[in-house]
């Protein structure tokens, strides 16, 4: 990968989502291979994992939720546009259908927030060094302009904008996951106007789309990078962010976020993932590429002191970096 200077942010998503997750997800940060995490903080493991993240400095953001087991905020005591008939959220696919139907509410979306957040505090004692979406609900129509607007309020500068170069080319993605890509890029492209009015950040670029589950490889991982990067001038700062979901899979019932472990979690593709991400196979290529590893806040000071972008400046980076 010889041109730009690369600096990749490896993030494990669903911290707090099972004890044994947890424990993947640990040793992988203790081993270099991941970098940050985003917590759950309606996870059945939150808490531990919060002392988790305490104990070992692990640099933690928030994975906002609202598609998975039980609110935080004032819903859980009521009915809520958020929840079906058991208290439950409406799952991921429920939760896109009910937003594009017109019944959620957003002020319930953004209470929501707003708790998870509060939740994060006094779990951390701190603010949280990014705020990502469980299942990427961040970026969704309507909901990416509330989020923003409460990452502003909360002082939080760093999100994810799940925009990965070329994953409509990915043959070896299964229909339903290809189709969903593309949907979360859809909704990330238009997401980023609001983004950028309420002065957040991101990696100048992202991977993980396509390098999820089994389809993870350091093969695939290097190809992802290149994608992202192909045209970048040789000798420019380049940020990327790689997200992950390792860990060693959930055993029902421990786990989940109220209702149980998901088939996702339980998955032999979660130890698959922590296994690429530790062997030497992954790192060996990355320092090969001159890759380095950073955490998501540290993503200015890789910048090289440029001032946050502009729309009309991310847009063209985007026109760039994407087909």
């Amino acid at each position: 990968m010889a041109g730009p200077r690369v600096h990749l942010v490896i993030t494990a998503d669903d911290f707090g989502y099972c004890p044994r997750r947890d424990e993947g997800i640990v040793e992988a940060f203790l081993v270099g291979a991941v970098t940050s995490v985003s917590l759950l903080v309606n996870g059945a493991a939150t808490e531990s994992a919060a002392e988790l993240a305490r104990r070992h400095s692990i640099p933690t953001g928030l994975h906002a939720n609202l598609s998975e087991g039980r609110p935080v905020g004032p819903a859980r005591h009521g009915a809520s546009s958020l929840l079906g008939p058991e208290g439950f959220f409406l799952g991921k696919m429920g939760f896109r259908k009910a937003l594009a139907a017109g019944d959620v509410a957003l002020a319930q979306v953004r209470e929501e927030l707003e708790a998870q957040l509060s939740r994060f505090r006094e779990l951390l004692g701190r603010d949280p060094t990014h705020v990502d979406g469980h299942q990427h609900v961040h970026v969704l129509p309507g909901v990416c302009q509330v989020f923003a607007e409460v990452l502003q309020a909360f002082g939080v500068r760093f999100t994810r904008l799940p925009l990965e170069r070329g994953v409509g080319g990915c043959a070896w993605l299964e229909a339903p996951a290809l189709s969903f890509a593309c949907a979360v890029e859809r909704d990330a492209r238009a997401a980023m106007g609001p983004f950028t009015r309420h002065g957040l950040r991101w990696a100048d670029a992202f991977v993980g789309l396509s390098t999820c589950g089994r389809h993870m490889s350091a093969h695939r991982v290097a190809g992802a990078l290149a994608r992202a990067l192909e045209n970048v001038p040789a000798g420019r700062a380049m940020t990327v962010e790689l997200m992950a979901h390792p860990g060693y899979p959930s055993v029902p019932p421990a786990g989940g976020c109220g209702e149980g472990p998901d088939a996702f979690s339980c998955s032999w593709e979660r130890l698959h993932e922590l296994r690429v991400l530790t062997a030497p196979t992954l790192r060996a290529r990355l320092a090969q590429d001159g890759v380095q590893l950073c955490a998501l806040d540290d993503l200015d000071s890789k910048r090289l002191g440029e001032g946050p972008p502009s729309e009309s400046t991310l847009e063209t980076s985007l026109d760039t970096l994407l087909p």
